[in-house]
């Protein structure tokens, strides 16, 4: 790899990154714990606004990165609230408030909902992302660049080692 490559569409990055809202790191590549993460540039695989500003960067370099809600996952969708039936969750789910699971979306998409409410039977469900309407804000470092294989675009995603 070329000492001067830069994040460019059809390249594989390779970041670790911590992600602090609202003062408070919710998530990271912490390197005794997780790998960094490994995506094809310009695919929409990462949230757009952090994929936007990547672009140009290279390996070793670290940047802070400002993602607004609306280029992050969203603005809170008021439709996105849903009133449930106790007897809608499998016996072996007792819902409780604050309480997160999945739920299948009716086309096969997996959904996290969230318990805000119970009273009597009825339970009351927020299915907006738990980081809608919320800003973000990244440290990232460019740890591995390289070219998607043509295989790897074919298909849409990283290959690991063997993988096809």
């Amino acid at each position: 790899m070329a000492e001067d490559a830069v994040i460019k569409d059809e390249m594989v990055v390779q970041i670790e990154y911590q992600l602090t809202v609202e003062g408070e790191v919710i998530d990271s590549t912490d390197p005794e714990d997780r790998e960094p993460i490994e995506f094809i540039q310009g695919q929409g695989h990462i949230i757009p606004g952090l994929e936007a500003e990547l672009y140009g960067m290279q390996v070793g370099e670290t940047r802070q990165v400002a993602v607004e809600a609306a280029q992050a996952y969203g603005g809170v969708d008021p439709e996105a609230y849903i009133t449930l039936q106790r007897d809608d969750f499998p016996e072996s789910m007792d819902p409780e408030l604050g309480m997160v699971f999945e739920m299948n979306e009716p086309d096969g998409d997996t959904l996290l909902a969230r318990v805000i409410g119970i009273e009597g039977d009825e339970v009351e469900v927020d299915l907006n992302h738990p980081l809608a309407g919320k800003d973000l804000l990244f440290d990232v470092k460019v740890v591995g660049l390289r070219p998607a294989t043509d295989e790897e675009l074919d298909h849409g995603h990283v290959h690991s080692h063997g993988e096809h």
